[in-house]
């Protein structure tokens, strides 16, 4: 007698399944990856910028940045990470495993080895705060003109990118779920935490293949880790935002190149 209820009981819930699989109609939204993976808070600042779905689908990422000795033009395979910046005086590269300068002169005198992706990284947020190693927690609100930002502190697990140590948090407008403010440190050079938070304030958005990006960033001075005077604005233009994967070829380490070690 037990065996019978116990295999009616098991029928029971088999057919039960099986009704919910075939009559249940799913809304398309509890379909998004961003439901389900990252915490609420960032998932709504992904769809704020037109769904981390969407930026999935893109390969590639084009873009220029106005600078007084001429414009940098910037491309980056958004699957690989591999990127070309170039410039009338010199090109940087990642080719997927090393980062190479060329130049005819000494005209770059930075570390092409922190530079060659950063423009990239602070212009793909929020979307690049997506990336797998990533450790999301809630921070107190930045208070700005008696208005409160929430924050939500990005930090790495071990061995994750060349500084692990690096910290950001970004902080939205609770009220569009828009990113307002990203606060980071550096410690590239240094290979250990900074209690310096730089800022950077994102307010100028245009919308490309559906995606909210930043159209200008403004850095500001800061004094007890809190923003207080416009620094400098960096204007980004010619943006190509693509589904179509860039070639190799463009990344390859060109004859005369540098490797930067």
């Amino acid at each position: 007698m037990k065996k019978i209820i116990i295999l009616l009981a098991f029928t029971l819930i088999l057919s039960c399944k099986n009704a919910t699989k075939e009559n249940v109609n799913y809304p398309e939204e509890n379909l998004d990856v961003t439901t389900s993976i990252y915490p609420e808070n960032i998932s709504k600042i992904f769809q704020a910028h037109g769904g981390l779905d969407t930026w999935s689908t893109m390969e590639n990422l084009v873009f220029e940045t106005e600078l007084p000795e001429g414009n940098e033009k910037t491309t980056t395979a958004l699957k690989s990470r591999k990127s070309l910046i170039e410039t009338n005086k010199f090109k940087i590269g990642f080719d997927g495993e090393k980062v190479w300068l060329k130049q005819d002169t000494l005209a770059y005198k930075g570390n092409a080895k922190f530079y060659y992706n950063l423009m990239s990284y602070f212009y793909a947020m929020p979307f690049i705060l997506a990336d797998d190693g990533i450790i999301y927690e809630d921070v107190e609100p930045l208070v700005l003109e008696g208005k409160e930002y929430p924050g939500i502190k990005i930090s790495y697990n071990a061995g994750v990118g060349e500084s692990p140590e690096d910290e950001y948090v970004l902080y939205y407008d609770s009220e569009t779920n828009k990113m307002t403010w990203l606060s980071y440190t550096v410690t590239y050079f240094s290979k250990e935490k900074s209690k310096e938070f730089r800022y950077i304030k994102y307010s100028n958005w245009q919308t490309i293949e559906g995606l909210l990006l930043p159209e200008t960033l403004t850095w500001y001075n800061y004094e007890n880790n809190k923003p207080t005077t416009k620094r400098s604005d960096l204007k980004f233009i010619n943006v190509i935002l693509s589904k179509e994967k860039p070639f190799d070829a463009l990344f390859e380490i060109p004859e005369g190149a540098k490797i930067i070690e």
